[in-house]
């Protein structure tokens, strides 16, 4: 897939706020998160050139054989679908996240448990958790090593369960 591999150069080249790309390791650097991503080039199946509906901007879709499907968007970066192995349903799901979704969430979920620490937390902020974890499990089943995001997701998890109890 030399095609593929050199439109996902071109775009990275053309979009350098929202990924990254050295060739010579197949790396993707997502660049809101940081988070790198080694591309399996043998395992795509296929690629799509894709423009969005509603903004216009063009985005490139890599599919995989094992059905792994990642986006590469701007402003997001590296998009992917979340997974609710470990969270189950949740309300207000995105089909599509990134890692820039993760930190805007995050921050609400911050803001709510820290600017506000002598108030309860609303029901939204659990329902911001559970799509924190949606996400950050959909990065790590594209390849995203996200073990430090889980941690502080776990921090703020733990603080909500304090004030609970």
């Amino acid at each position: 897939m030399a095609q593929a591999r050199s439109l996902v150069g071109l775009w990275a080249d053309n979009h350098r706020q929202a990924v990254l790309y050295d060739d010579d390791s197949a790396v993707l650097l997502d660049v809101r998160s940081g988070k790198r991503l080694k591309l399996d080039w043998s395992a795509l199946s296929g690629y799509e050139e894709k423009i969005h509906p509603e903004s216009g901007e063009p985005y490139l879709v890599l599919l995989f054989d094992d059905g792994t499907q990642l986006a590469l968007v701007d402003p997001g970066g590296v998009a992917f679908a979340p997974s609710i192995a470990n969270c189950g349903p949740v309300e207000n799901l995105p089909a599509v996240v990134c890692l820039r979704d993760y930190h805007m969430l995050k921050q609400r979920v911050d803001h709510y448990l820290y600017d506000h620490p002598d108030e309860p937390p609303p029901r939204e902020c659990l329902n911001l958790i559970m799509i924190c974890i949606a996400t950050l499990d959909g990065a790590r089943a594209v390849g995203f090593d996200v073990g430090d995001l889980e941690g502080e997701l776990e921090k703020s998890l733990n603080e909500i369960e304090r004030r609970a109890g």
